[in-house]
Order: C-alpha cells, then sequence, then structure tokens
C-alpha cells in the first residue's frame, strides 16, 4: 500500500537482488524530462555506483526506453552502443515499466555471467513490471 515511488522502487531492487542469483547490479533509470525531450535518469539500485544519465536510444537501457521492448542481451559486449558502466557485467535484461500507456522507468539487471538471462527471466521481470507500474 505504499503510495512513495521512490521507496518502492528501492524496496524492489532489494527484492530482486536478494532473491535473483548471479548479478552484480540490480534497479532503476526513471525516464524523466531535459532539454524539450526525455532521457533515463538513475534511480534507486544495488550494485557498484552507475552511469547517470543515458540518452534513450542509447545503451541497452535507452534500447529499451526508445522501443518499449524488453532487451534480453547475452554478451553486453556483441551489443551495439553498449554504455560500460561496470566493466564486469557481462550479460544485462532491461525491462520497461510503462503506466497508462506511457513508459515511467526501466527496470536493468546486469550479471557478470554471458547468457545469464533467458525467457522466463524476461517474462518474470515484465510480469513485476505490470505490477509496481502504479506504485512508482
Amino acid at each position: 500500500g505504499e503510495s512513495d515511488g521512490v521507496a518502492n522502487m528501492a524496496n524492489l531492487a532489494a527484492l530482486i537482488w536478494s532473491f535473483v542469483p548471479d548479478l552484480n547490479w540490480a534497479g532503476f533509470y526513471r525516464m524523466v524530462p531535459h532539454d524539450g525531450g526525455s532521457e533515463l535518469v538513475l534511480g534507486p539500485f544495488i550494485g557498484n555506483p552507475a552511469c547517470i544519465r543515458i540518452p534513450l536510444g542509447q545503451g541497452v537501457c535507452g534500447t529499451a526506453a526508445k522501443s518499449g521492448e524488453t532487451q534480453l542481451v547475452e554478451d553486453v559486449h556483441a551489443f551495439p552502443g553498449h554504455i560500460a558502466c561496470d566493466s564486469a557485467s557481462a550479460s544485462e535484461l532491461v525491462v520497461p515499466v510503462i503506466r497508462d500507456g506511457q513508459l515511467i522507468a526501466v527496470i536493468d539487471l546486469d550479471s557478470p555471467n554471458k547468457g545469464r538471462f533467458g525467457d522466463a527471466d524476461a517474462r518474470g521481470i515484465e510480469a513485476v513490471a505490470a505490477r509496481i507500474a502504479g506504485r512508482i
């Protein structure tokens, strides 16, 4: 029943970190207005310090935000335009969080293991994103 979005994102990042094995980063990037458009800005997370701002269409998170589609990347080093916030990351799962037809954030999970994420992971995090969209 908590209505504070930042608190809910923080607890969800901690919950994912606790229950999803083999992660080195779990958290959110929030969609915020910027220079007449929008960009992703770092939200609550667990892991090493991260990139603060990501333009739409850049990197895995920016691609997910611009397309509105989940990005499941087995090898981030083979992803065109990958933004290496943590050189230890090898695979990534980014899921858009959409409320009332608008992208409001992305959930970003990184792993030091190539191929860590599969379709079941994507479906599970998509279900979480749909469930929490009204609370962040």
